[in-house]
């Protein structure tokens, strides 16, 4: 009886959340196509331009900033010209491809019932012809191509959009890259008084800092550890303190050119430790993939790795795992609010990190001063644009690259890879470290109970620095 109530009581609870989730967000929908409208007269009047959005066609999202949007069999990418080169990135199709909830129950709702139709022929035999499909080399250059031989985009013929926009904050802590000669990230920096024998680098998850490393593992590493690795922990291009250019398209590109710039080169360094939580796993894969020499071991957090089943369109089939568009649980609310709502996701940035300094007053006064600041610093120091374009480009347009760079791993690298994940990470499920584990047999996956995405590390500091001590030490 006890099972069948709980079983009871679980279907129960599935049909209310998926009911209130169709409520919520067919009224989402329309409030984002409101809010695109609103959003177009605001930036007419104070920015004295138009500004495409991606509710717009594609053509007119991308090239509005003086960019080529190209075309292969479902793959899209971008033609940047910077500095008289052409240059070739990968963008997301999650970006401006994304069906309004209503159509999309409507669409499954039509798969269930040819499903149920299948099932009514009784293991009857239809013959049907398969094609075989050949992959082309050739891009399908869209007629964006025509104006920019023209002369109508490109060439200087951009419109320079302010830094800050009007609607990002404009304090001294989110602009102060814009007052530096040097375009690089920003890098928290511990170095021994003698010279280093390692160097490990830490790189942070989404609208997160380099604080997330800096307050917690930094200052209960024990006197050993710390005369002996230097240590580097980033903000990466558009969080924090980093520069957070409105042009930018945030790829996977972009993103590690900039860590390269900053910490690979200007510091030397040759062989290394990645650390790195959510987000950065990915960028961590991509770094150790494009120096396999140089990496002695991969420490990876909760590591966004959805392996993407035969039929499927790799970026949006993880956009619907990373982002389930359901009211429960509220972190996955909040994470479907982010990727699946341009404007609405904007309207938060807007109230949110525009007035960061009266939301951190106010936090700490409800709290009294209880709540970890650093963790507000690192949620509010970033610009829609610069969130909305990394977790598009970065966790759903590197889906069908995953694969590719766990295999590399597993076969180029010799370092070794620990995976640690929350029992109770309610945003990405522990079973994505598991599949990391599938790919990588030599991956040790260690589950932290009672923990979730952020209490990973946050309350445990002082066990996971001696974790990690023990990682770098025994593959030194």
């Amino acid at each position: 009886m006890g099972r069948t109530w709980r079983s009871v009581l679980v279907l129960t609870g599935r049909v209310i959340n998926d009911s209130l989730s169709f409520i919520v967000f067919s009224f989402l929908d329309l409030l984002d196509l409101l809010l695109c409208l609103i959003y177009r007269v605001a930036d007419f009047f104070i920015e004295a331009e138009w500004r495409a959005c991606y509710c717009s066609s594609s053509k007119e999202a991308i090239t509005s900033s003086g960019k080529i949007l190209v075309s292969e069999k479902g793959e899209s990418k971008i033609v940047c010209l910077s500095s008289s080169k052409l240059q070739l990135e990968e963008i997301s199709d999650t970006l401006y491809s994304r069906p309004s909830f209503m159509s999309e129950v409507s669409k499954s709702t039509v798969n269930e019932l040819k499903k149920l139709k299948m099932d009514g022929t009784n293991g009857v035999d239809h013959k049907v012809n398969k094609k075989k499909t050949v992959r082309s080399n050739t891009f399908t250059v869209n007629s964006t191509i025509v104006e920019m031989l023209q002369g109508k985009i490109g060439g200087g013929q951009q419109s320079h959009i302010p830094i800050p926009r009007w609607s990002d904050c404009d304090c001294k802590l989110c602009t102060c890259w814009a007052s530096s000669s040097k375009e690089t990230l920003f890098v928290k920096t511990q170095v021994p008084r003698d010279s280093a024998r390692e160097d490990v680098l830490f790189i942070h998850g989404f609208i997160s800092s380099s604080a997330f490393w800096t307050e917690t593992v930094f200052p209960n590493l024990s006197s050993a550890a710390k005369s002996r690795y230097r240590l580097f922990a980033i903000d990466l291009l558009g969080f924090g303190r980093s520069p957070k250019p409105t042009d930018s398209m945030y790829t996977l590109r972009e993103h590690l050119d900039m860590i390269e710039r900053s910490v690979l080169e200007p510091h030397k360094v040759k062989s290394f430790h990645i650390v790195a939580h959510s987000l950065g796993c990915i960028l961590a894969l991509a770094l150790a993939v494009k120096h396999p020499g140089s990496v002695k071991s991969l420490t990876l957090l909760a590591p966004p790795y959805y392996p993407v089943p035969k039929g499927e369109q790799a970026t949006q089939y993880v956009m619907r795992r990373v982002a389930p568009r359901r009211v429960w649980p509220l972190i996955g609310f909040g994470a479907s609010l982010a990727c699946w709502y341009e404007h609405i996701s904007r309207t938060i940035c807007l109230v949110i990190c525009k007035n960061h300094r009266l939301v951190e007053f106010l936090i700490k006064l409800v709290t009294r001063d209880r709540l970890r600041t650093f963790l507000l610093e690192g949620f509010f120091c970033h610009t829609h644009n610069a969130a909305w374009h990394t977790l598009h480009n970065i966790i759903c347009g590197t889906a069908a690259k995953l694969d590719a760079y766990l295999t590399a791993v597993r076969d180029r690298l010799s370092c070794d890879v620990h995976i640690f994940h929350g029992r109770d990470d309610e945003l990405i499920p522990v079973e994505c470290s598991y599949n990391v584990q599938a790919k990588i047999p030599r991956a040790r996956v260690k589950v932290i109970e009672k923990k979730d995405h952020i209490t990973i590390v946050v309350g445990r500091q002082k066990a996971f620095a001696r974790e990690l001590e023990e990682i770098w030490r025994n593959s030194s």
